[in-house]
């Protein structure tokens, strides 16, 4: 599947600044999570909302602060998507 080039561009940002050993396996989670909200709405090319949605997806709770730092260093607005959702009232 196609990706905006702004959104693939930033995401690579992302993953390059991610530890070394989370790399590799955070990029491919959120390849694939990423391209499975693009098909979920109907549209050719993975943007921007695809690949933060797949981030709060995927993305276990100890690493939650570094994804959040990682996401404004490179210029995702996860806000301007409805991120982060409260699930839990506690949270």
């Amino acid at each position: 599947m196609e990706w905006n080039i702004k959104t693939q561009e930033k995401f690579k940002l992302m993953v390059a600044k991610m530890p070394v050993f989370h790399r590799r396996i955070a990029e491919e989670a959120v390849t694939l999570k990423a391209q499975e909200n693009a098909k979920a709405r109907a549209v050719r090319q993975v943007e921007e909302q695809d690949v933060i949605a797949a981030l709060f997806s995927d993305v276990p709770k100890p690493f939650y602060s570094l994804m959040i730092r990682l996401l404004e260093d490179v210029g995702f607005d996860y806000r301007k998507y409805g991120f982060p959702r409260n699930t839990n009232s506690h949270e």
